[in-house]
């Protein structure tokens, strides 16, 4: 038998390679998204909604509120079929370097009409599962999206880190300030020192920019200022990844208008980028009877 002779420093760095953990997949989120859509079937919206969402999650209705006292004041669905069904499909999707925050998005239908785009946020709960903080839409054209079941493009996770969550937070809150001052003066320069190639806008409206080539559409898309309000959102447990949302007033002409907007903020070489922003406009006013 032929023996060898191994180094003791080889010997460790295949241990220590051996049991690393693997790398985070956007795959997980991803299945997270599909086996919250599934249950819209069998459970309705209601208990659907509940089952997968964190105690803490927040939604627009139309401002934000918690999503589990939102949900439990609704009456409860009829789940006799035939009945109109939302139907939701992943096509893009981020992860954090540490694996416990990601996102998904793409089309959603309404008895069978597509009627824009879904964007969630989600995090990793202690015991391993995946609970959405945040789900919203808005009315980006999705008519030419690929179909339900179709593969899911990724973010690049990010190889940079901060000191800690908190210290990403204070980062991103630093961040929103300095973009909401940029914007009431000029909305598409102020997000100009934030976006990069791969950026993502979604505005009612056109289909979603996905890319700088289309950017100028869902920028026409959005009033030519408007005053944001950073409210709040999360980090990763590696603070390379961070979602903020908040409150965002413009004018229509004459008329007043509200919405919300929600960001995903990336920690890059670069510095932090903007890698998915929605605006989300409220449903106008009703007039006077």
């Amino acid at each position: 038998m032929r023996r060898f002779a191994v180094p003791t420093a080889a010997v460790a760095f295949l241990i220590i390679g051996a049991c690393a953990a693997p790398a985070p997949s956007p795959e997980d989120v991803v299945a997270a998204e599909r086996a919250f859509a599934a249950d819209e079937a069998p459970l309705g919206f209601k208990r659907s909604f509940l089952k997968h969402s964190a105690d803490d999650a927040i939604v627009l209705a139309p401002n934000p509120v918690n999503a589990h006292e939102s949900l439990r004041a609704q009456p409860d669905d009829d789940l006799a079929e035939p009945r109109p069904h939302l139907v939701w499909w992943p096509l893009y999707a981020g992860i954090a370097n540490s694996g416990d925050l990601g996102f998904t998005t793409g089309p959603y239908a309404f008895d069978g009409a597509r009627r824009g785009h879904y964007f969630t946020v989600w995090k990793k709960q202690p015991d391993g599962g995946w609970k959405w903080v945040f789900d919203g839409g808005v009315g980006a054209d999705a008519s030419g999206e690929a179909a339900q079941g179709s593969d899911v493009a990724y973010l690049s996770t990010s190889g940079e880190k901060s000191p800690s969550p908190e210290a990403a937070m204070t980062a991103g809150a630093a961040l929103e300030e300095a973009l909401a001052s940029a914007a009431a003066e000029g909305l598409q320069s102020a997000y100009g020192a934030y976006l990069d190639p791969d950026s993502r806008l979604h505005s009612s409206g056109p289909p979603p920019s996905k890319s700088e080539s289309d950017r100028e559409k869902a920028f026409a898309a959005r009033p030519a200022r408007a005053a944001f309000a950073y409210l709040g959102g999360g980090a990763s447990g590696a603070g390379d990844l961070v979602w903020t949302y908040g409150g965002a007033d413009w004018a229509e002409g004459e008329e007043p208008r509200k919405g919300y907007y929600v960001r995903v903020w990336q920690k890059r070489k670069g510095g932090w980028r903007i890698v998915f922003d929605q605006l989300i406009p409220s449903p106008p006013p009703r007039a006077p009877q």
